[in-house]
């Protein structure tokens, strides 16, 4: 009898955990863990998903295109070169499935989102890391870093959990520089949280070797919908249809996502609170001697002296009902990625850490 194994670099994979949501024995929670919109989603995007939820005995539409001439019209892309997945980690799933396997190589940044080098592996191929240079993404590594056996090149910009980005003209030098026949994904899944940026939309219209990667989840507070969408050039387009699965959306979540792209007003106050609120976190503890880089997303990575200090510091605001995110998986060990919540979430935190550090005194 034989034993059955999974393939090559499916057990090397570590299980992804998640924001926590819950404290035991502490009532009052507020989650900072997981970069969600506190504000929630438009209220457009519930009633049409309320409205939508009469037909799920209904399979929804295979081709999303509804949801794709929403995107398109509102971003002013070509809904023929947008395709829909299950979050955009779907997409990112998607891209390695089709394009790398055993032997090719996947690069990403050392405090890159942990799903390109989960999906890497997945599909057989190697993960490479690159530094990056003081919590931005360096270009020139990632160029030294490509070999022949690149095939795909994923950068988050704005980067999770690091808040940090780099320049379209930068993106621009990366894409040029890759090797022929590598990929170069843009995930903007932040994107909406900087004013007048594209997340990378008109690099991969006008280049075949660039890709772009968005989400639902995050500005439009749909992430327990898992929805996301990609964008790039036909040919890679057709290729991902082919691996993706006919209904691997929901009806509700399409219905939800098209509400919610269309209501741009909604996102603009969304983006003006969270670049308030931002602000105004970033400085209160950097006066008391916890700074962060300058985000360009809904949340800050507040650095600590050393792990020891972070640790302790994640303790105590758990045992004040306030959960954020440790990062030393992220090869962060002295930081904490702390989302921006609502005013009081926000209030809270800066007077706990206060309490934290008065504490070490």
């Amino acid at each position: 009898m034989t034993q059955l194994t999974p393939q090559p670099g499916i057990m090397d994979i570590a299980l992804y955990q998640g924001g926590a949501a819950h404290v035991k024995g502490v009532s009052n929670v507020v989650k900072l863990s997981s970069n969600e919109n506190p504000l929630g989603p438009s209220p457009r995007a519930i009633q049409a998903m309320q409205d939508a939820a009469a037909g799920m005995h209904r399979y929804p539409s295979s081709d999303h295109a509804a949801l794709r001439q929403a995107i398109g019209e509102v971003h002013g892309l070509d809904p023929e070169q947008i395709i829909c997945g299950a979050g955009s980690d779907e997409i990112i799933a998607f891209l390695c499935q089709a394009y790398a396997g055993p032997g090719d190589e996947v690069l990403y940044t050392e405090h890159g989102f942990a799903m390109y080098r989960i999906s890497a592996l997945a599909a057989g191929a190697t993960p490479v890391e690159v530094k990056e240079r003081e919590r931005v993404t360096d270009v020139d590594a990632l160029l030294a870093g490509c070999t022949a056996r690149t095939k795909l090149v994923f950068i988050a910009n704005p980067n999770n959990p690091t808040g940090t980005m780099i320049s379209e003209a930068e993106v621009a030098r990366l894409a040029e520089g890759i090797p022929a026949g590598a990929l170069l994904v843009l995930d903007g899944a932040y994107a909406e949280y900087v004013e007048g940026f594209d997340g990378g939309a008109a690099a991969a219209g006008a280049r075949s070797n660039v890709f772009m990667t968005r989400t639902f989840s995050k500005i439009y507070g749909l992430g327990g919908a898992r929805i996301g969408w990609g964008y790039g050039p036909k040919k890679i387009i057709s290729v991902l249809n082919r691996v993706r699965g006919p209904f691997n959306v929901s009806s509700t979540a399409l219905a939800g996502a098209e509400a919610s792209v269309r209501d741009t007003d909604y996102v603009a106050q969304c983006r003006a609170e969270n670049a308030k609120w931002r602000t105004w976190l970033a400085n209160a503890l950097g006066e008391l001697g916890v700074p962060s880089d300058v985000s360009s997303t809904n949340f800050i990575l507040a650095r600590f002296a050393s792990q020891a200090e972070a640790e302790a510091c994640d303790s105590y605001l758990q045992s004040q009902g306030l959960i954020v995110r440790r990062v030393a998986g992220y090869n962060l060990p002295n930081a904490l990625r702390i989302t921006i919540g609502d005013e009081d979430a926000c209030r809270r935190l800066a007077q706990a850490v206060k309490a934290f550090k008065a504490g070490q005194a």
